[in-house]
């Protein structure tokens, strides 16, 4: 900890680490064992987003998964976070990406677009109900918030609802007048019930509007703007502009967003470190550009989903060292060598290049080949023994991932990734072993 405060040239007062619980979610004995490591790297917060983890209660008991963090587990993690003096703000999506809560039948009448349930239908009373008693059942487990995340991204479909339709008839009214309302009711039910709380929102739905827009509407007065930029080659000036924007629109403080994992892929599987360093590294200029005192601080998002259907992406423990570089690079200032030895030291690892294992056969025995059974005899010789250690070896690593992933996940998390990335690789090289053995057959 000590180590990190020291290096002190991060341009930012707060460095959350996001953790998106939904898919995946870490069982509260990792947490314990991560804590002090993001802390130790330079975090001081965590963007907690709960998703259908958290234990909704009474008309809500719906929206929780099979395996959802408990009040107590809650409570631990609470507990474990300001132990590390890591401050917790939770997130509750109040707009878009509200699967988790319309793919339900008790709440599938409050979709903007019936046939989708991302969105939230704005002109229905029930829907500011329904989000405000998530946020309260939320608040209720968690002391002395300073900030609550309302999400409010990607509210795609806004607006082809038919009330929607119906309402945007009138010549006055404008889908973004439609969105701005809903998040202005949003977050003023936040900041009526609970004064010293400030709501944060994404701000990808008001880039595009006008300064007159976003100042005749008041929000800023209401909330604080976390602006998120995913790509390794984020346009610096824009960001800027954008800023000095929102500034101009009495927006007192923002929040910028970059990536440290799950954001490169709906499949991915290994974190691509370069193409993350490079996000942060584009932050920082941006940050260096902007004017003082405006940018809160930034957070980095680790995405489990894309969306609460998608597959899985990469897991929170392959994602740590680029998370370890990125905070790291933060607290610098820049990326260096330093850094990068510094990293591996506090990791315990002798190298951050990942290796790749797998090697296919394409020349000698393709899918034209296997199919009619043809095989020069020397390439036999060549690649079924390594095929054949390769499935050995594969088979004796699934078995021990499986025991380690078993400290972290649960059981429905460890066989949805099983499933998904390591058993089509598996059946794959069965299937090439087996039609080996066939074409050598054939040669009898």
């Amino acid at each position: 900890m000590e180590k990190s405060k020291r290096m002190g040239s991060s341009p930012f007062e707060f460095h959350l680490v996001h953790l998106d619980l939904k898919g995946a979610p870490p069982k509260v004995s990792y947490l314990a064992e991560i804590f002090p490591v993001f802390r130790l790297l330079g975090a001081n917060g965590i963007l907690l987003e709960y998703e259908d983890m958290f234990p909704y209660d009474g008309e809500l008991r719906s929206l929780q998964a099979n395996d959802a963090y408990s009040s107590s587990e809650i409570k631990e993690i609470l507990k474990l976070a300001k132990l590390h003096e890591l401050e917790v703000i939770p997130l509750v999506q109040t707009f878009g990406h509200m699967e988790f809560v319309l793919k339900h039948k008790e709440f599938s009448h409050l979709r903007e677009v019936g046939m989708f349930p991302n969105a939230l239908n704005p002109h229905k009373e029930e829907s500011l109900r329904l989000v405000s008693t998530m946020i309260e059942q939320v608040i209720a487990l968690h002391d002395d918030l300073r900030w609550f995340h309302i999400g409010c991204d990607e509210v795609y479909y806004l607006g082809e609802g038919e009330k929607s339709k119906e309402w945007l008839q009138h010549e006055e009214n404008t889908i973004q007048k439609l969105c701005l309302a809903h998040m202005k009711a949003v977050a003023s039910h936040v900041v009526s019930a609970h004064p010293t709380v400030k709501p944060v929102l994404w701000d990808d739905m008001l880039r595009e509007m006008s300064e007159e827009t976003l100042r005749d509407s008041g929000i800023a007065q209401l909330v604080e703007l976390m602006i998120w930029d995913y790509s390794p080659d984020l346009d610096v000036d824009n960001k800027v502009t954008l800023i000095n924007k929102y500034h101009n629109c009495n927006f007192s403080k923002l929040w910028l967003a970059s990536a440290f994992k799950g954001a490169t892929g709906v499949n991915q599987c290994l974190t691509l470190i370069g193409h993350h360093l490079k996000n942060h590294q584009q932050w920082l200029k941006v940050a260096e550009k902007s004017p003082g005192g405006i940018i809160q601080g930034i957070a980095l998002t680790g995405w489990q989903r894309y969306d609460h259907f998608s597959v899985l992406c990469e897991l929170l423990p392959v994602g740590i060292p680029s998370l370890a570089i990125c905070l790291q690079t933060l607290m610098n200032g820049g990326y260096s060598q330093k850094v990068k030895e510094d990293v591996e030291t506090i990791l315990g690892i002798s190298s951050l290049e990942i290796d790749v294992f797998m090697r296919y056969v394409t020349g000698w025995f393709s899918s034209y080949h296997r199919k009619r059974k043809k095989i020069h005899p020397i390439m036999i010789h060549h690649f079924q023994p390594d095929a054949l250690r390769l499935l050995t070896k594969w088979t004796a690593v699934t078995q021990e991932l499986q025991t380690a992933m078993a400290k972290v996940f649960s059981t429905a998390a460890i066989e949805e990734w099983i499933e998904e990335n390591i058993q089509p690789s598996l059946q794959r090289l069965q299937e090439t072993i087996d039609d080996l053995d066939t074409a050598i057959q054939a040669l009898a």
